[in-house]
């Protein structure tokens, strides 16, 4: 695959991204290491070379999954792209949600990106992924509890150091942005967006567009709802939070099962499948940077791949918008 430059820095991406938080089985009712460990293999044989995942999915399993399926690569053949600010191991920061362990214990979480905790996640991290330097480092979330100058001075720093190429923000609004420009350049800020949820297009996009920053977009997919997949009344095993999210509701399922029908004729003509017509449409959309999708195994890899193998036509991506900008939720 082609590399593509994130923003203003001298890291170049793939079009698409290994998203490793299902890896983690965090949030996703488990994951299985040998299937995951080979499935980041099989995208890095298919030219996926970056590699998206964070210190919180799994309280440090998807990092190290990463580093043992890329062990006997070559470090500047791939680009890690991980994060900082979560907090699972003591109660500082801002409290922002419960999680839950493997034996269904309740794990609260916290963000907290302090000067000294950031510079203690960076060293974690390098040692779970074994590894001497970070490609994109990024913020998971905004910590109220700290100043974001202070945060973004633990970066500067770690830049300086050459522990980390480049900096990041992940679900950063236009004001936090703007705030974390005056301490150090940012190239990307990693934000949800699928074509049934475009609300980053109204701000946060024309921003990084603006900034010269590129989106990478994670949960292009809604998280497998956008494969066609999930019919109503699907049952999800374990502690999967898709069970409450609005999106998995029976009357929304229908609603992108009939977006998936404008769809379907346009994979049919190029072979593919409506997941990798999806990819494909959102890898197209401006301010792009690279795709972040997720696999827990070499099928659903090799199919993500393919989202590539094809041109969609100016004529298609319209339909396909149009068949998007008509779609709307119920809560």
């Amino acid at each position: 695959m082609d590399l593509k430059v994130l923003g203003k820095s001298d890291v170049k991406v793939t079009p698409i991204s290994f998203g490793a938080w299902a890896i983690g089985g965090w949030m996703w009712g488990g994951a299985d290491e040998k299937e995951a460990i080979k499935a980041v293999q099989k995208a890095f044989d298919l030219g996926i070379t970056s590699i998206d995942t964070a210190p919180v999915y799994g309280y440090g399993k998807s990092e190290k999954l990463v580093a043992d399926a890329m062990k006997d690569i070559p470090r500047d053949k791939y680009q890690i792209l991980t994060k900082y600010g979560l907090n699972w191991e003591s109660e500082d920061g801002h409290f922002r949600f419960m999680s839950e362990d493997d034996q269904g214990n309740p794990v609260p979480i916290y963000a907290w990106a302090s000067k000294e905790r950031v510079k203690k996640e960076c060293e974690d991290s390098l040692r779970r992924l074994n590894t001497d330097y970070i490609d994109l480092y990024q913020i998971h979330w905004p910590d109220p509890s700290t100043p974001i100058d202070e945060t973004m001075e633990a970066i500067s720093e770690l830049l300086e150091e050459g522990k980390i190429r480049a900096a990041g923000v992940c679900n950063y609004s236009t004001d936090q942005v703007e705030e974390a420009l005056k301490t150090v350049p940012l190239v990307s800020n990693q934000v949800p967006y699928s074509m049934i949820n475009r609300k980053n297009e109204e701000s946060v996009i024309p921003q990084a567009v603006e900034k010269g920053m590129s989106i990478l977009p994670y949960s292009p997919l809604q998280r497998g709802l956008l494969t066609g997949k999930i019919t109503p009344g699907y049952e999800f095993s374990g502690y999967d939070t898709r069970k409450t999210d609005k999106y998995f509701k029976d009357e929304n399922i229908r609603r992108v099962q009939q977006l998936l029908d404008v769809i379907r004729p346009i994979a049919e003509e190029h072979n593919a499948t409506l997941a990798q017509v999806v990819i494909n449409w959102t890898v197209h959309q401006p301010g792009m940077g690279t795709v972040l999708v997720g696999a827990r195994n070499e099928k659903q890899v090799s199919d993500n791949a393919g989202s590539l193998d094809f041109s969609l036509s100016d004529e298609e991506l319209s339909e396909i918008t149009k068949a998007s900008d008509a779609f709307s939720l119920v809560d």
